[in-house]
């Protein structure tokens, strides 16, 4: 049995209490400031000591959550970068595109990889070969496993076989009289069609071209369109085409393809390409499929979604104090249609992020009316814009009557 102090501590406790004292005597000099905080901790009776230790974990926690706040502004600007870098591609602003896309490879972030390639892809174009097959072998070289190593080996492919005049994008082949071509043979002769759709997805075409080459396949409904939606839908493509896939293959509504969205549900740790599925099942009305998937979803807060709970999904958006969590709840309140509820976090939140995430739930479910109530009522200039935007990029008849008076004042 320990002996016990007349006071209430334990013979054990001194002995520790001494020991830590003795061991802080030994301490170098470098380490005085420390020893002088353990010191002086030890010292404090336990109600302080207590008060202390609460102050210390919600500095702790405090700092975890600016960390937080901070790395997913990282990743929103990442994400920023990315996608005007996409769209100066479509808008054949070449000297743009590589612009952004160089910033977005210098950042080091998750799409540094597709980054490179798009920058060699731009490059091309700019008739910067040279500079094109640099960054080529950057991609392949820095980037062995990535998903973009075969568009960028196709591309070098080009590179190397043309000419040594600078490109004209104006002189490139018709890619719409090609897709109306491309579109009959899907019609006429699917297995025709088949290779040379897989050509062109394997080829150096801009993403924009190749997306609608796969949905051309996909209007088909062919047994070989639903094979080439497959085997791109399971991530033997880039992300980008894999996403698109995954969008057209949940068209076809047959067993077959409800099995390969669960499947890639099921295996896949993206979570763009899980938003994009959950997005599908939503759009095509497939409750069973989202039951199924919140039944196997180890992510507590997706499963709820999943299963529509829309009350702890509206608890987690409202009272959730890990704000990660509560940004998940309301970009998951937006896919549920819970505008009002938006319209009421965004009115009370003080948190600037959270009111951009209500923004996007608005943007990603289509609610052009409920952007509009927030652009007339916001005050904040930069949180206007973004509302702006989003609604200039939808091209709704609410969103386009708001834009027009913007326009008219």
């Amino acid at each position: 049995m320990i002996a016990t102090h007349p006071f209430g501590k334990t013979f054990f406790g001194r002995i520790v209490l001494a020991s830590l004292a003795a061991s802080l005597l030994l301490l170098p000099a470098s380490q005085t400031a420390r020893a002088s905080r353990l010191r002086a901790f030890i010292a404090l009776p336990q109600d302080v000591q207590a008060q202390s230790e609460a102050d210390e974990a919600r500095r702790e926690r405090e700092q975890e959550q600016r960390e937080r706040e901070r790395e997913q502004d990282r990743l929103d600007h990442l994400q920023e970068l990315y996608d005007d870098g996409r769209e100066a591609l479509d808008d054949d602003h070449y000297e743009q595109a590589v612009k952004k896309f160089t910033e977005l490879a210098q950042m080091n972030g998750p799409q540094t990889d597709a980054a490179l390639y798009w920058k060699a892809y731009a490059e091309n174009k700019l008739g910067k070969k040279a500079a094109a097959l640099a960054t080529i072998a950057e991609v392949k070289s820095k980037y062995a496993q990535s998903r973009w190593k075969k568009d960028a080996e196709a591309l070098e492919l080009e590179v190397k076989q043309s000419s040594g005049q600078k490109p004209n994008p104006d002189a490139e082949p018709d890619k719409d009289l090609k897709a109306m071509a491309l579109r009959a043979l899907w019609q006429s002769d699917a297995e025709r069609a088949l290779p040379i759709t897989e050509k062109i997805l394997n080829g150096s075409d801009s993403p924009k071209y190749k997306a609608n080459v796969l949905f051309v396949a996909a209007q088909s409904g062919s047994s070989q369109a639903m094979e080439l939606l497959t085997k791109t839908a399971r991530g033997q493509s880039n992300p980008e085409l894999q996403r698109k896939a995954i969008e057209y293959l949940s068209m076809f509504g047959s067993d077959r393809a409800h099995k390969t969205l669960s499947e890639v549900y099921g295996s896949s740790n993206d979570e763009s390409v899980k938003r994009q599925i959950i997005r599908s099942y939503l759009l095509s009305g497939d409750k069973a499929s989202l039951f199924a998937a919140a039944k196997n979803e180890k992510n507590e807060l997706q499963a709820f979604f999943l299963a529509g709970d829309s009350k702890r999904m509206e608890q987690a958006a409202l009272n959730e104090k890990d704000i990660e969590l509560r940004r998940s709840a309301i970009r998951n309140l937006g896919l549920m249609g819970h505008s009002d509820l938006l319209q009421s976090i965004y009115a009370k939140e003080t948190d600037r992020s959270l009111k951009e995430e209500v923004l996007n739930a608005y943007f990603i479910s289509g609610n052009a009316k409920g952007l509009v109530a927030i652009a007339r009522a916001e005050k904040d200039p930069g949180l206007k814009k973004k509302a702006v935007e989003k609604l200039s990029h939808m091209g709704s008849k609410e969103g386009n009557d708001y834009l027009m008076e913007i326009l008219e004042k």
